[in-house]
């Protein structure tokens, strides 16, 4: 099987798996024992943090480990609407969200809270405009991911953050799950910022969510202080490590690694424009990882299924969405439901080799004639 689906998940680095077997190994002891092996594992995990927190420019108490970047969302979002339910109960996202944030939204809005989102351009970025007109005194909130898993669209944070910095009351939230270890993350200007390391090659069941000094949460999950007061539960001492492992890898190649999926996307996408009903839905705001793609008049559930019988693996919307719903990202950017339903993703990696493109565009045009009338 051909696997083009590095979007939803990677294959977990060797140097990574092995790191976190060491580290399992080595540490037994619960971090938060008051005895000298869990005095030991303590003073490792303050290490393991201290490094993540210096490679992304942080301070270690800014780090909260999770269990996933769903549950980092969720923690940020409610977390922080909660915490600070005095000051308003308007919140402000956008269309192109992860379903962990449209579903944190969807259920703080059943607790009567309000939620406007914004307006995208066609090249797929917010209108920035738009949010300036939608900010009210009571806005507690603005959440909008860094790149967006559907079409890969690079938002600009840091004019959102400048923008929102007159708005004392108003917290900024993104996710940028689909950007670290990626593309160079800045922290500035952003209250919270969320991500997981299954999708740098790290470990599947930890996450991370980074979290201003001043900024106050409520938990989620109550009981011990754990790492931090706003996520109890026993310290994953080896979860950490391979984040600060998968983390240090990705940040080292980082630079290298986007301009060889940057040359496979350029010729990706060049032979995928010469079918004439293919239509390519990301856009110049797009990372190259991503190419959302629509077949006009097959719907991208025929199309992925026919795909699949050529052994390519590709997504239809993102791993976490609906089915045989049209992706809301698409609609959002291109404003056409129909071709909304058409998209699929194809997600490219550094492990992606040139022949593996070839094979992916010569069974694309073998299910291209067999579909398209």
């Amino acid at each position: 099987m051909l696997y083009f689906d590095y979007a939803a998940n990677t294959p977990v680095d060797p140097a990574v798996l092995e790191y976190f077997n060491i580290e399992s190994t080595r540490f037994i002891a619960n971090p938060n024992s008051s005895h000298f092996l869990g005095r030991e594992a303590k003073a490792r995990m303050d290490q393991i943090t201290e490094r993540i927190a210096q490679m992304l420019s942080v301070s270690p108490s800014e780090i909260i480990y999770t269990s996933g970047a769903s549950e980092a969302n969720n923690l940020a979002i409610k977390g922080l609407v909660h915490a600070n339910r005095q000051m308003g109960r308007h919140i402000i996202s956008t269309s192109l969200e992860h379903s962990s944030v449209s579903g944190a939204l969807t259920f703080l809005q059943s607790q009567g809270y309000e939620i406007d989102l914004l307006e995208v351009n066609s090249d797929g970025w917010i209108d920035l405009q738009h949010l300036k007109e939608l900010l009210r005194k009571d806005t507690i909130l603005v959440s909008v991911s860094y790149v967006d898993s559907e079409l890969g669209i690079r938002q600009p944070i840091d004019e959102i953050g400048k923008l929102l910095e007159d708005y004392t009351n108003c917290y900024f939230h993104t996710d940028a799950t689909q950007a670290i270890g990626k593309i160079p993350v800045s922290f500035d200007h952003v209250d919270c910022m969320t991500f997981a390391p299954h999708k740098f090659y790290g470990l599947n069941g930890c996450g991370v969510l980074l979290k201003r000094k001043d900024v106050i949460l409520e938990p989620l999950i109550h009981g011990g202080a754990s790492t931090t007061l706003y996520r109890s539960g026993t310290p994953t001492l080896a979860l950490a490590a391979s984040i600060e492992k998968s983390l240090e890898i990705s940040l080292d190649e980082l630079d290298k690694r986007y301009e060889y999926v940057t040359d496979l996307h350029d010729k990706l996408v060049s032979k995928l424009q010469a079918f004439p009903k293919v239509r390519i839905n990301s856009t110049k705001h797009s990372l190259p990882h991503i190419i959302n793609l629509s077949v006009q008049g097959v719907k991208a559930t025929k199309f992925v299924e026919a795909l699949e019988r050529e052994e390519i693996c590709v997504s239809i919307k993102s791993a976490c969405s609906v089915v045989n719903t049209p992706s809301r990202p698409v609609d959002a950017v291109t404003k056409d439901r129909k071709n909304a339903m058409s998209s699929f993703r194809i997600s490219l990696s550094h492990l992606t080799t040139m022949e593996e493109v070839e094979q992916l565009l010569k069974g694309f045009e073998k299910c291209y004639q067999e579909l398209v009338s």
